[in-house]
């Protein structure tokens, strides 16, 4: 028998305290089986900084438990892929969801809470969302600890990429991307 999920609703601005402190907590938990002390540091510092964009958007999700968030990610219509790049001009600039992927990002799950389903569970009503709109694939800036579940999920590694934080420091990922009209992986 398997435990149900904690319940998934659209994040609000009144999250955005809890939502920061999760993702400080889930990188300093998860990220030094994948990046040594200093990568996982500057990953803590500029990675783990929430896009408010995201929630003035209506693109971000949580998973709440006993009254706290212990999972959230969401999509975006925007340009910016994600967290711990340098500011760009074109970060705001609305998608064409004929022609560009929706963006996955921010995706943070509490250490104790991993390998239960959040983190599908919030890819899928990313996927659902980003459809709705017309988008017809997705894209996102991978960290190591992400890969697995996003491969899972049917996304398909395009190139290894390497993250460089405000702070000078390299941070190895993936980009990586996937059809929007396929449901949620048969892979497990």
């Amino acid at each position: 028998m398997t435990t149900p999920l904690p319940p998934q609703r659209t994040a609000t601005l009144a999250d955005a305290p809890a939502i920061a402190a999760l993702m400080r907590a889930s990188v300093l938990e998860l990220f030094p089986r994948f990046y040594d002390e200093r990568q996982t540091a500057s990953a803590a510092e500029h990675i783990a900084h929430l896009d408010l964009r995201l929630i003035e958007d209506g693109t971000y999700f949580v998973h709440e438990a006993d009254g706290e968030i212990v999972a959230c990610g969401g999509w975006s219509r925007r340009h910016k892929m994600h967290a711990g790049s340098a500011e760009a001009a074109d970060d705001d600039r609305p998608l064409d969801p004929a022609t560009e992927p929706a963006r996955v990002r921010a995706m943070f799950v509490r250490g104790d809470w991993t390998r239960r389903g959040l983190g599908r569970a919030i890819l899928e009503s990313c996927r659902l969302a980003a459809k709705a709109e017309g988008f017809t694939s997705l894209t996102l800036t991978a960290t190591l600890p992400g890969v697995p579940l996003y491969r899972s999920f049917g996304f398909t590694e395009v190139e290894r990429v390497t993250m460089t934080t405000p702070d000078g420091v390299d941070v190895p990922g993936a980009v990586m991307a996937r059809g929007i009209d396929r449901p949620d992986s048969i892979e497990r």
